[in-house]
């Protein structure tokens, strides 16, 4: 039993002792939540109570840049239903180093570690430029790749060009690129196929759904999907396959109706499972069911359980900081 009052099942799951004889009834996993941020400081293990008392059994939290992953890998191994996601966002890649591939698969190697993550283009804040952002992307997925792992994907107003390095990593068609997309596009696992993972909070259009989805990722839905004009959202969400959806808060941000504008967390997951069943005229039991098979089956979070040995993360790896403020692994 953890210091907040919750235990963790045989795999992995977070439960909270139930303080009434209904108890939480859902079994939710929230996909994407930044519980590192500030705005949750002091605060982790009264949110990771609440969320399992609303049902959210499992919470992955993705890191943004090399600076932030040992806040990420705490909380991974601080909290048995909370998992770990490595990688550099886009908005952090300005200062890109291709060795850093290396010390993110050092990383990858912690047993809380389920996916490469965040990870993808941001054409919205001019943070990082393109061609950065573009050699930043086809390192990681190399390293998912090569790793087995699958990526959480950002993509804000960058459709085409994710869309476009992504068919060309996987060899669905030919490129003209670069050299580091002949790189990519070379490594022997992208060549086999094994590239998965999930469009994180999606928010384009149904081409693009339809593009990804031929691709074999899952959709994220969010917040958003609970706001009143986002029919457009919802007609998406409607016509993705159940088994290829998985649902998330992305807190502290988009915070789903009616706590939109304040600040999101995990225990909120389930107002977006309340909205995506009604949007497909199923049960909020059989959404539940079906997203959290997904989410289990996507990052294989009964495997990471099963390696972690049911005790700490860090008996089988310990992360300490560098003198640059970044993160590495050593194992044991």
């Amino acid at each position: 039993m953890t210091s907040d009052g919750s235990r963790a099942t045989s795999d992995g799951l977070m439960q909270v002792q139930p303080t009434s004889e209904s108890g939480p009834h859902l079994m939710l996993v929230d996909t994407h939540c930044h519980l590192d941020f500030d705005s949750f400081a002091g605060e982790a293990e009264a949110v990771v109570e609440r969320a399992a008392a609303a049902g959210v059994t499992r919470i992955i939290v993705p890191s943004l840049d090399l600076g932030n992953v040992r806040a990420v890998l705490d909380l991974a191994e601080r909290f048995p239903g909370v998992y770990a996601a490595v990688g550099v966002h886009p908005n952090s890649a300005a200062g890109w180093r291709d060795e850093w591939i290396d010390e993110l698969r050092a990383l990858a190697a912690h047993p809380r570690v389920v996916a490469i993550g965040e990870i993808g283009l941001d054409y919205y804040w001019d943070k990082t430029p393109p061609a950065t952002q573009h050699r930043a992307l086809l390192g990681q997925l190399a390293l998912a790749a090569e790793l087995d792992l699958p990526v959480i994907l950002h993509n804000r107003d960058a459709s085409t060009d994710l869309l476009r390095l992504l068919v060309e990593v996987t060899g669905e068609q030919g490129s003209e690129g670069a050299g580091g997309r002949e790189k990519a596009r070379s490594h022997p696992a992208l060549q086999e196929g094994l590239l998965r993972g999930v469009f994180h909070s999606f928010s384009a259009e149904w081409p693009t759904a339809e593009a990804a989805l031929a691709l074999g990722f899952y959709m994220g839905f969010t917040g958003p999907l609970t706001f009143k004009k986002a029919d457009d959202l919802r007609a998406i969400a409607a016509r993705v396959p159940l088994d290829r959806i998985l649902i998330e808060t992305d807190a502290p941000f988009l915070a789903p109706h009616p706590h939109r504008g304040r600040r999101n967390e995990p225990a909120y997951v389930h107002l977006v499972a309340e909205r995506l069943a009604e949007v497909r005229g199923l049960s909020l039991e059989e959404v539940a069911q079906a997203t959290t098979a997904n989410a289990v089956a996507l990052f294989r979070l009964s495997e990471a359980y099963a390696a972690q040995g049911g005790g700490g993360a860090g008996e089988q790896g310990r992360v300490t900081n560098t003198s640059d403020g970044r993160s590495t692994v050593t194992n044991h």
